[in-house]
């Protein structure tokens, strides 16, 4: 397992960019060039990643494959295809998107979002993804959500089946699916759920945390790691036992709160005689 997360310093080339991921104790980044780069400069920043004992975690692919508008839905497909690509060609361990929405709000609830046809819709938005990149390194990958498939370790093992396609996989957020009072008093049986049935699967994983709100009538909120009550001893265990994956830090403001959060896990795994 490896901690990660996004970079504050700016960073001129390839050794730079290593520096500063070691810098803040990270084994893991985000990938750190566009798919805009030349084939040599992606090489150079693989080849620093490697120097430096460092994983390319995942590529962000952020858009709405399944719009209901035309326009919208084929500029994200075709985002989805570069990002893919981009991924397989710098060795990240995936290229990582929702799966959409129906609505207007690309990552929002809406109505139909969990219905039959939806489900087909991704089925289908993510083999036509994967046939056209055919990624020889890279995984696509969707991350677990709240309000749209996959939203549960169930859901995510019928689109793995249905999709059917090597080059798909799982990218893990817990926090995205403790959508309930159930799950939230007990993310320990739910982490334990989820890596038992899609552990083999997983790709790359995020680090948030989460914490409800004592005012009717439910509001769980996203929190900074160590504000809520995700069971992060359960959460590192049962990722250490899949050996060298990323765990990434996102959505905080600064990078103080970066690394608070860092230290609160790192403790944890400490604690726990676990590596980072």
């Amino acid at each position: 397992m490896r901690l990660g997360g996004p970079l504050f310093a700016k960073y001129a080339d390839p050794e730079s960019w290593a520096r500063e991921v070691i810098t803040l104790g990270y084994r893991a980044a985000y990938c750190p060039v566009g798919p805009e780069a030349s084939d040599a400069e992606t090489a150079q920043y693989e080849a620093a990643a490697k120097q430096a004992g460092i994983i390319i975690a995942e590529c962000g692919a952020w858009s709405n494959p399944i719009s209901q508008d035309e326009h919208e839905r084929k500029n994200a497909v075709d985002k989805c295809v570069t990002m893919l690509a981009h991924a397989d060609r710098i060795g990240a361990r995936c290229c990582v998107n929702i799966a959409g929405a129906r609505g207007k709000m690309w990552d929002g609830p809406h109505p139909d979002n969990l219905s039959g046809e939806t489900f087909d819709m991704i089925v289908s938005s993510v083999r036509s993804i994967v046939d056209a990149v055919k990624p020889a390194r890279a995984f696509y990958t969707l991350e677990t959500m709240p309000w749209i498939f996959p939203d549960s370790a169930e859901s995510y093992l019928r689109l793995i089946k249905a999709i059917n396609r090597k080059q798909f996989a799982v990218h893990f957020d817990p926090v995205n699916i403790v959508n309930c009072p159930e799950r939230y008093f007990d993310t320990g049986t739910m982490l334990r759920e989820c890596f038992r049935k899609l552990g083999r699967y997983i790709k790359s994983c995020h680090a948030k945390d989460t914490l409800i709100e004592e005012k009717l009538t439910l509001h769980i909120n996203e929190v900074r790691p160590g504000l809520g009550v995700l069971d992060y001893r359960v959460y590192l265990s049962e990722l250490n036992k899949l050996g060298d994956i990323p765990l990434m830090l996102e959505h905080l403001p600064n990078a103080d709160d970066y690394r608070l959060a860092a230290d609160h896990i790192r403790g944890i795994a400490k604690d726990e005689g676990i590596v980072l």
